[in-house]
């Protein structure tokens, strides 16, 4: 399990990251979401050590994380920018890996090969974009990590690498209980491939959950009455089109029913809302105006 308590990460007076706890459950995919500025990128890079924290601690299965090998040597992280320079190619890289990671797996580098279709000789700087990150994830899931790191994990990939590299990511979770810790903005994929959310602003946690607790916490309603709305009723947000009203309101399709039925609906639907939706009006009550883009 990775645990995260108190961080507090300051640049010059800016409080990056302010007394931010988070839990990743071991063998968990856990989406990590927040709008530019959260604070994301900087707590990834205090995770992976890149960054030390001011205060609070990182550990990795009760161990702190910080200048500790054996725990470092489980741990792999794809950043969003992948850079090489020099004449480093594929085969050298894995030579470094194989050295740095004593769980690298050589015979699953070569099954691998087949799937990526990448030169071994070229050097990675003269790749695309999209082939040096197929060449990240190439390398990093045979190092068999306890802990894979991702940020921004598709980002330059064509749809069916994409979906090729997740299945190959999720295949490991399965497999060999790997746990994924992926920040992105693209939550319409987290969305099919995460079972923990924690969605970040201003440097904190705002809330931290299973997806389906999240999502099983508000709902979206389209509504025609005869009658006003019970006070009782949480609504997050309001639209109205002619007599059609849509709501976003807190809560669950059964808790939401019975205070409905009180405004007598001529038409009531209840359906569920995308982590995207979840994501913009969570973030609209603490400071962002959420406009009637969901409709």
């Amino acid at each position: 399990m990775l645990e995260v308590k108190s961080l507090t990460k300051t640049f010059g007076g800016f409080r990056a990251l302010d007394d931010l706890s988070l839990t990743v459950p071991r063998g968990a995919v856990y989406g990590l979401v927040g709008p530019n500025g959260a604070g994301k990128s900087t707590l990834i890079r205090c995770l992976m050590g890149i960054y030390r924290p001011d205060s609070g601690s990182i550990t990795l299965d009760e161990q702190p994380v910080y200048e500790n090998y054996d725990k470092k040597s489980r741990m792999v992280y794809i950043p969003d920018e992948i850079f090489h320079e020099g004449s480093d190619s594929l085969r050298d890289l894995r030579k470094l890996y194989a050295a740095a990671y004593p769980r690298f797996d050589q015979a699953l580098f070569d099954r691998l090969g087949d799937c990526f279709e990448l030169s071994q000789r070229q050097p990675i700087r003269r790749f695309s974009k999209g082939m040096q990150k197929q060449a990240a994830f190439w390398l990093a899931i045979c190092c068999r990590p306890e802990l894979l790191i991702l940020d921004e994990p598709v980002d330059g990939l064509d749809p069916v690498m994409r979906r090729q590299i997740m299945g190959l990511i999720l295949e490991d979770v399965a497999e060999h209980g790997t746990t994924v810790l992926v920040s992105s903005h693209n939550l319409r994929e987290l969305e099919d491939i995460c079972d923990h959310v924690g969605i970040m602003h201003g440097g904190k946690m705002l809330l931290e959950r299973s997806l389906s607790a999240l999502q099983d916490n508000m709902v979206k309603v389209q509504l025609v009455a005869e009658l006003p709305l019970p006070a009782e009723l949480e609504v997050v947000h309001q639209s109205t089109v002619g007599r059609v009203q849509t709501l976003i309101v807190r809560g669950n399709a059964d808790t939401v029913q019975p205070l409905l039925a009180q405004c007598h609906p001529l038409l009531c639907d209840i359906l569920p809302l995308s982590l995207e939706e979840v994501f913009i009006y969570e973030l609209g009550g603490v400071d962002y105006e959420v406009k009637d883009i969901l409709l």
